[in-house]
């Protein structure tokens, strides 16, 4: 079976602003060391129709940047992210007939919505423009998906600061629904929120991926949503995927260093006394993805380098059926 999204060889580079010092210098006539920002380096990957693929790693790993690369949002200094065949990004924009398949669901809800607009033009604004539904028919459109997020359709009269934060997330998910997209790339959509109303908008993605057969990409850097949430997951260190497998058989049994140095990182506690009894944080500090590391990007804070991991790429290459990993010396 075809996968729905396809993830071919992509990189994505950004030339990093110059200081004031550095502006002033050019203009002079100076020359001016410029370095390049390798965010992702060279990923390919794939998630199939109704799949939730999350994706895992420390901030500035180019998580969001893949998912913005997958989204249309940004386009890829190399390779290709395909929607059910269709080039993603093609001669620098999106192609029209891909806008409403593939929906991005933000961190920040109030960053992502317009303060002076209410919620049910908020709503109603992409599917018009999209003609997905008529002007006539936007006012119960709107309803049907604020009460499929589980907010009550009078509230599309109110403005976003009227609203909590879950509410405002919650807004954010039913406006990118009533663009009817195949894939819904969450980027760390409940970053931002109490525990207990994270536990809330999981559970609300999870049923509505149940009855909408949704395709996600789910984006975090915790460990235990993820698990939760996700069929397979993949695992990014420094712009590369370096682990890909079902979601509980690489929690049980990573076979990446660095993925089980993530799981370790995770504080364990008795809850008698609240003793932490296993916690082993990752040493070192995540390089500068301005000069990343030759070889494999892990081997400066890897336990098992070993003299091949400093000067040899690994590639990601199947271990078992349905597992994937970048490494010389995998574990197990």
């Amino acid at each position: 079976m075809t996968p729905l999204v396809e993830v071919e060889k992509v990189s994505m580079h950004f030339a990093p602003r110059l200081s004031l010092g550095e502006k002033i210098a050019a203009r002079l006539g100076s020359a001016v060391e410029t370095r390049t920002v390798h965010a992702v380096d060279n990923v390919s990957l794939t998630i199939s129709q109704g799949e939730v693929l999350g994706l895992v790693g420390e901030s500035g790993c180019g998580k969001s940047t893949l998912g913005r690369v997958i989204a249309g949002i940004l386009n890829p200094t190399h390779g290709t992210a395909r929607i059910g065949g269709t080039r993603v990004m093609s001669a620098g924009r999106r192609p029209r007939k891909l806008t409403t398949r593939v929906q991005t669901v933000f961190q920040d809800p109030f960053a992502s919505l317009d303060p002076r607009m209410r919620i049910g033009d908020a709503l109603a604004e992409g599917p018009i423009a999209h003609q997905l539904v008529s002007k006539a028919e936007a006012r119960d459109y709107v309803a049907r998906w604020l009460e499929a997020v589980g907010l009550d359709p009078q509230f599309a009269v109110r403005y976003p600061h009227q609203f909590s934060g879950g509410q405002r997330q919650r807004i954010a998910i039913a406006r990118a629904l009533a663009m009817q997209p195949d894939v819904l790339v969450c980027d760390e959509p409940v970053a931002s929120l109490d525990v207990s109303i994270q536990a809330q908008i999981i559970n609300l993605l999870l049923k509505l991926r149940r009855e909408l057969r949704l395709t996600m990409l789910f984006i975090s850097h915790d460990l235990a949503l993820v698990r939760h949430i996700s069929d397979r997951v993949a695992i990014m260190y420094l712009g590369r995927i370096v682990e890909i497998g079902e979601a509980q058989q690489v929690y049980r049994s990573p076979a990446h260093p660095y993925t089980r140095a993530l799981l370790d990182s995770v504080p364990q506690l008795v809850l008698s006394d609240d003793t932490i009894v296993h916690f082993n944080p990752i040493r070192g500090e995540l390089p500068s993805p301005l000069s990343p590391p030759a070889g494999c990007h892990f081997h400066p804070r890897c336990p098992r380098a070993e003299p091949r991991c400093r000067v040899e790429k690994p590639q990601l290459r199947d271990i078992a059926p349905a597992r994937c990993v970048a490494c010389h010396f995998p574990i197990g």
